[in-house]
């Protein structure tokens, strides 16, 4: 499930909604909360420790200012996310952030990177998405920063985003994989092709199948590699998780979304999450947010022998783990 070198779990709850020009995403912490997340993660024998929420700047809720919305405001809000990511890492935590919008991303994906390099990890990093978020100030007209993480933590945003880890952090787009995709303005295709981005996006997924394009993001993956999930959940159909403020139709399935959670913790190499775009004020008695335990049984033959593996997945809050 989780990398096998962590002590235990982290949750870091970031209670804001400064990227976005819809209110309620910082309610999406004290949802997960209230939806068990954490009993759901004890219940796999994994010690954890929720840290609280970290007190940021309110939403001053203002028109964009050179093509940016509340830019002092979510560097702010990024650069307390970084540290406290950062320092769970260094005490061998596993950090899992409860957001909060999608603009955290990146100073939690830099804070990862800035830990790749000190201890000469190979990150790989999962961005489960409806939206490529490869917007820039130039090419969207709201100004909103929950779609331009992927662009910044690229080096395509203003200083104080894209050097958030420090010079040097930023991530190599070789090593990010988007999985969900089916909402991208022209000119982000365009940035994203030529960035060289491995998407493995729903035409995909319809063509060749969920297991196919985990199979690939998953891909060429070693003891030596931290696995970051960045989990939107837009990413999900809006039939069974309507709790977000930028649906999409044509997501995938329950049972795609599931199967794409047992690859990730069949890998072991899980060791940093986050979990974004969680809107109360949108949802529909917290079903976006209510964890579903699924127990499945696998059989695996070893010559003459079968053994059985009796594997609790615990799918949701949201899809965790």
């Amino acid at each position: 499930m989780i990398a096998n070198n962590w002590q235990g779990v982290s949750l870091i709850g970031a209670p804001t909604d400064i990227g976005a020009s819809t209110r309620g995403a910082s309610m999406g912490p004290e949802a997960l909360r209230v939806a068990g997340i954490v009993q759901a993660i004890a219940n796999f024998g994994i010690d954890v420790h929720d840290t609280g929420d970290l007190k940021g700047p309110p939403n001053p809720f203002v028109n964009p200012v050179d093509g940016y919305r509340h830019l002092a405001e979510v560097a702010q809000w990024n650069q307390l996310l970084h540290d406290a990511v950062f320092n769970a890492l260094q005490v061998q935590r596993m950090p899992v952030v409860l957001g909060g919008d999608h603009c955290l991303g990146i100073g939690s994906v830099s804070a990862v990177a800035k830990h790749c390099k000190a201890t000469g990890k190979h990150l790989r990093v999962l961005w489960l998405d409806a939206h490529a978020d490869f917007n820039t100030a130039s090419l969207t007209p709201s100004g909103n920063i929950h779609g331009m993480p992927v662009a910044c933590l690229c080096g395509q945003g203003p200083a104080e985003l894209v050097d958030m880890g420090g010079p040097g952090h930023r991530l190599n787009p070789k090593d990010l994989r988007q999985v969900g995709i089916r909402s991208v303005d022209e000119g982000e295709k365009r940035l994203v092709a030529e960035m060289g981005i491995d998407v493995f996006d729903m035409r995909f997924i319809d063509e060749y199948g969920m297991r196919h394009a985990m199979e690939m993001a998953l891909a060429v993956m070693d003891d030596n590699t931290h696995l970051h999930v960045s989990l939107d959940v837009d990413f999900l159909d809006p039939d069974i998780a309507p709790g977000v403020a930028t649906t999409v139709r044509g997501g995938p399935n329950y049972r795609e979304a599931q199967l794409c959670m047992e690859m990730i913790a069949d890998t072991g190499r899980l060791s940093s999450m986050d979990i974004v775009e969680l809107n109360p004020a949108r949802d529909v008695r917290n079903q976006t947010a209510e964890p579903v335990p699924y127990t499945h049984l696998r059989a695996h033959e070893t010559g003459s022998n079968v053994v059985c593996r009796l594997r609790l997945e615990q799918v949701n809050t949201v899809l965790l783990l």
